[in-house]
């Protein structure tokens, strides 16, 4: 299938991610309500107004598009170009006040991401991928070599992936590195095509939380799967596994699979 991503809808998601981010912007640090959503994870007035902002520039330029967003729902998920959003990756971050949140936009063909934006719109950082090409601001971008997991740093979302039945594996995975850090949220998997990171494992992803990631990790020159090492769709069961060496991946599968 054709991967290539027109470069219309590229400047389309530049326009989206500056419209979420002017949202942002105006209530980072500001005293506002916090709403527990049904899964008791929060949400508040800055994800549901990003979202609308950014669907309604999808809805005046490409109203046959299909759109997956976190606050506001699905629409058109038959349709060949589906734009998968999340406003705020990591909202516990921002209502907390740490700018290592951002605003995911992604574009899928048939259900495979072709292209992905993380935009911290505090820091002023927008990672892109798409067209064989990864950028931080413009400028190019790749991930580092790390060949061995006895080397690695390894960024995971929380201590919460040592509970459940997958706890375990991950524990393995956390043993082998060399370096772990918790949180980050999408920022993490940013750091990993900046450079300085070298993998990053987390479970219970949406296609919201990895579609716009997996543009921007391959184009950078990693590898991003799920845990037993298939490509990530739409429709992967939210196990998600990122690395910058593509050497350390089936170190990391043999752990986690």
């Amino acid at each position: 299938m054709n991967k290539e991503c027109p470069q219309e809808f590229i400047d389309l998601a530049h326009r989206m991610s500056d419209a979420a981010g002017e949202v942002i912007r105006k209530y980072f640090r500001q005293k506002i309500d916090i709403i527990g959503k049904d899964d008791n994870s929060p949400v508040t007035i800055a994800d549901r107004d990003a979202e609308a902002a950014m669907r309604a520039l999808i809805e005046a330029e490409f109203p046959s598009h299909g759109v997956i967003g976190e606050e506001h729902g699905s629409v058109r998920t038959d349709a060949e170009y589906v734009w998968v959003l999340d406003p705020i990756d990591g909202t516990l971050s921002f209502i907390s006040g740490s700018p290592t949140f951002g605003s995911l936009i992604a574009l899928a063909r048939n259900g495979v991401p072709i292209m992905g934006i993380i935009d911290q719109p505090i820091s002023g950082e927008r990672w892109f991928g798409a067209n064989g090409s990864a950028t931080m601001n413009g400028a190019a971008i790749s991930t580092r070599a790390c060949p061995d997991l006895s080397n690695a740093t390894l960024f995971a979302y929380g201590a919460e992936l040592m509970e459940g039945e997958h706890g375990p594996r991950f524990r393995k995975l956390y043993d082998a590195v060399k370096r772990k850090r918790f949180g980050y949220d999408c920022y993490a998997y940013g750091l990993l095509a900046l450079g300085y990171v070298d993998a990053v494992a987390d479970c219970d992803m949406k296609p919201y939380d990895y579609a716009a990631l997996v543009p921007i990790i391959e184009n950078a020159g990693g590898k991003i799967t799920d845990w037993e090492g298939n490509p990530l769709s739409l429709n992967n069961p939210g196990f998600v596994l990122a690395v910058g060496d593509p050497a350390l991946h089936r170190q990391a599968v043999e752990i986690l699979a």
